[in-house]
């Protein structure tokens, strides 16, 4: 990897790691470099917090290749229900799920995925976005990432909890994240401090799982080339 800059601002750092040109583990991996040295504290609890999720199995229950992926219908950042019949009428599709807007990981993989989306369509597919923020908040990560695909609210993180997808994020996390302005209660209208873990399903026409990635450290995502041959394999 290049040597990256010296930078002075968790956001300036942000800025150029979602806008290199490079692959999103790339991307994400050089992120995670400038945190450990600008907020090696807060690193060093999400070092713990996904030990002890990784400890406790959490996502190894969520659905696999060959399993049907449970049907939805959620509101998209317009209020409009979205479906996962309607997704897949006219071929595959990726169901992503994320934190929400206020993560900078959720927010360059969404990018990165924005940055695929004439070649998913090019395949015939389509992409939809999970996360339990409100519909204000959703509205913010998709002229963020300037996606055309819809990025739906998960209420209560419903949808995901069917999935064995939800997590605690643990007391410590919680006065970390309180400490960076994190209010989670006013980003998804409850005080549970549980997020989904990241992950992404890709989907064939009749409602089956072909491919998957889910992983506790959310720190990481599935790479958008793997995505692609997914779907291609799937349509």
């Amino acid at each position: 990897m290049t040597p990256l800059p010296n930078f002075q601002t968790v956001e300036e750092a942000f800025l150029y790691c979602r806008d290199m040109d490079a692959p999103l583990a790339e991307r994400l991996d050089a992120f995670v470099s400038v945190l450990r040295r600008l907020r090696p504290a807060l690193q060093e609890g999400v070092d713990r917090l996904v030990a002890r999720l990784r400890d406790n199995g959490a996502g190894q229950a969520a659905p696999r290749p060959g399993d049907p992926l449970p049907p939805f219908m959620l509101p998209d950042e317009k209020g409009k229900l979205v479906s996962l019949e309607d997704l897949l009428a006219a071929g595959p599709a990726a169901v992503t799920f994320n934190r929400g807007h206020w993560c900078p990981y959720c927010r360059m993989s969404t990018r990165a995925l924005a940055e695929a989306q004439e070649n998913v369509a090019a395949e015939g597919a389509k992409i939809v976005a999970i996360m339990p923020d409100r519909e204000q908040f959703t509205a913010a990560l998709k002229e963020d990432s300037k996606a055309e695909f819809p990025i739906l609210t998960d209420i209560d993180n419903g949808y995901a909890m069917s999935l064995n997808l939800v997590v605690w994020v643990g007391d410590e996390m919680t006065r970390m994240m309180q400490g960076q302005g994190r209010a989670l209660p006013a980003y998804q209208g409850n005080e549970t401090w549980t997020l989904p873990i990241p992950a992404t399903f890709v989907v064939d026409r009749n409602g089956i799982i072909s491919a998957r990635f889910v992983d506790p450290d959310f720190r990481r995502r599935m790479a958008v080339e793997d995505l692609l041959v997914a779907m291609r394999a799937a349509s």
